[in-house]
């Protein structure tokens, strides 16, 4: 066993030295993180997670320490001993640590480093997969290290704020029955009962509400999850929830306690004040104006919908906007100001940017003097009666450009949500990514219960199927379950949803009227959900919660470009870890231990 961790320990980090620890002996620990040799001296920089601090290794000090000084390399594991001396004049300002350095008189290698596949240094190049592969070298730099230690500040603080709030931590299994639900479950063979299979939990939310059933009052946990889904910058197939349930509470209540932990998390990380109460806005308004449920409202740019007026208008002489119309379309548009500058080339890249998403063109206007329009293919066939009423209603001025879509409501919604955004990065309304220093809250409400299959012609379950309806709406159950609203909620931030829950439906009455709706029979409830319906007939308390995804305000917080950067050992974006190989094969005594069998050929 080295004598350094034997007899002499560290008494400091490599980011804390100052210059009232001049002249105090001291030990540290840590990486060369850079090297020079002056002939009679050896410099090194090295850094633990907590900083920088110079070491010199002078030959006139102790000439066998200076000798194995000359064999260091980057990345060599290494404990010190020294004093701590002023730098005077040569003083760092960039470095925490640099009006000091360490003069060595003892040193150990722990561990000699290889040449590293790249340099461990706080802005690198390299690409994205082969950091991945060489992970825990990538994790020694500087920006990771202290993202992840803001990640273990927030589950800190996370922890302390609901056990402070009277809420209990409480686990639920990883390994459950299947349950239908919005995103496809990694399924997991049982080796003890042949053909059968256990569902990764792709949330607590059945047991959570068991655990309200059972008269646990408050509950919290911060949770793995898993969904076997496709891959995005800001989706992993493992991911961490702060998941929360609460009995005999309103949609206020959860608001209430879920304010309080974002407004502390920004305090004690950031050091920012978020005002009280969050914004709110119906889901009805968000489509409309924005296009999704999770908007951006760092900037302006709001949707217009046109649809009434064109439809007013019988189409204006626009036979494609009177064809969307009769299809039961949708019309959409876009002001964008002046101010822009767009030249025609950049609106031409815009179209093929929304062709992109799958929409068919991009239709627009420059508006002239007098509201005439150029630049447009509608221009010689408008009426100027549509024209004219377009632009009051999407306030055209002068040299405005706008911009249109038309056709079916989700696509374009989509498009018109994706070239809002776009626009916005391109005017340098916002960062590429990062929150520019702007944050905005917002409480997305009442949402419907239901969207409807256009393939299977029946109605879904927009978020679950326990979701409580209003109780206004509960005559429409029957008869128009598209005119039933909801008690579900999303918490979004700069265009991301952060946190979604909803007030969970407790009456075994309603329930059934609303599995009804769906189309879901008596039997195929029990079969599915038959435990959770038991348990609501036995004296279920009024409950609800929410869910916050830790990944993504992680990556909020710290202005991460991707969820990747925030998550210490993440999958690719088709779901293997570079390092280890995982996903990898088993051998055919495994898979018959689990009754299982591969269906893909050899090699394919």
């Amino acid at each position: 066993m080295p004598r350094f961790i034997t007899e002499l320990k560290r008494t400091h980090s490599c980011g804390e030295l100052t210059r009232t620890d001049v002249g105090n002996e001291v030990v540290l620990f840590g990486w060369v993180n850079n090297r020079r040799d002056h002939g009679g001296a050896v410099f090194i920089d090295l850094r633990d997670r907590a900083g920088v601090t110079q070491v010199v290794f002078e030959h006139g000090v102790r000439p066998d320490v200076h000798d194995l000084a000359g064999q260091l390399r980057l990345e060599y594991c290494v404990g010190i001993r020294g004093k701590v001396v002023s730098r005077g004049e040569n003083a760092n300002p960039r470095l925490a640590t640099g009006e000091i350095e360490v003069h060595a008189t003892d040193l150990e290698i722990f561990n000699r480093c290889e040449p590293t596949p790249f340099l461990v240094e706080d802005k690198i190049d390299t690409s994205e997969e082969k950091r991945l592969q060489y992970r825990y070298l990538d994790l020694r730099r500087a920006p990771l290290q202290k993202t992840l230690m803001t990640r273990a500040k927030v589950n800190h603080l996370t922890r302390n704020y609901f056990t402070d709030s009277n809420f209990l931590e409480l686990e639920t299994p990883f390994m459950g029955k299947y349950t239908p639900g919005g995103a496809r479950n990694f399924l997991v063979p049982s080796r003890l009962n042949a053909g059968k299979f256990y569902a990764l939990a792709e949330s607590p939310q059945l047991y959570k509400q068991l655990y309200m059933v059972a008269g646990f009052d408050r509950y919290f946990q911060i949770v793995r999850c898993f969904r076997d889904e496709d891959l995005r910058l800001d989706r992993q197939p493992e991911f961490t929830q702060i998941d929360v349930e609460m009995s005999f509470v309103e949609q206020n209540d959860v608001f209430e306690v879920i304010e309080g932990l974002i407004v502390k998390l920004w305090k004690e990380v950031l050091g920012v004040e978020i005002p009280r109460p969050f914004l709110r806005m119906p889901f009805d308004e968000s489509m409309a104006k924005y296009g999704n449920d999770k908007p951006d409202l760092r900037f302006d740019l709001p949707h217009v919908v046109l649809t009434d007026v064109v439809a007013q208008h019988g189409g204006g002489g626009v036979p494609l906007l009177k064809q969307a119309i009769e299809a039961k379309g949708i019309v959409k548009g876009l002001r964008v100001p002046a101010s822009a500058s767009f030249s025609r080339t950049e609106i031409d890249k815009l179209e093929e940017f929304v062709k992109g998403m799958g929409a068919k063109g991009l239709a627009r206007a420059k508006v002239a003097e007098g509201g005439e329009w150029t630049q447009s293919p509608f221009a010689k066939t408008i009426t100027a009666e549509l024209r004219q009423a377009i632009n009051q209603a999407m306030g055209a001025k002068p040299g405005d450009l706008l911009l249109f879509q038309f056709g079916k409501e989700a696509v374009v919604h989509t498009v018109m949500a994706n070239l809002r955004v776009h626009l916005a990065k391109r005017m340098g309304l916002i960062p590429e990514y990062g929150s520019g220093g702007q944050w905005r809250f917002l409480w997305v409400v009442d949402p419907p219960l239901f969207e409807y299959d256009e393939e299977s012609k029946t109605w879904a379950a927009a978020h679950h199927a326990f979701t409580r309806p209003r109780d206004q709406d509960l005559q429409y159950l029957e008869t128009d379950p598209g005119r039933v609203y909801c008690w579900r909620y999303d918490l979004v931030l700069n265009g991301f949803e952060i946190g979604g829950g909803s007030i969970r439906l407790h009456d075994p009455v309603v329930q059934a009227r609303v599995f009804k709706a769906m189309g879901i029979s008596d039997e195929e409830a029990r079969s599915k959900f038959g435990f959770l319906l038991d348990a609501l007939k036995m004296g279920a308390p009024p409950h609800g919660g929410i869910a916050l995804g830790m990944d993504r305000l992680v990556m909020l917080l710290t202005g991460a470009e991707s969820l990747r950067d925030v998550v210490a050992w993440p999958k690719t974006q088709k779901g293997t870890d570079l390092m280890t190989g995982a996903p990898g094969d088993v051998d055919a005594k495994q898979l018959r231990d689990l009754h299982v069998k591969s269906t893909v050929e050899p090699g394919k």
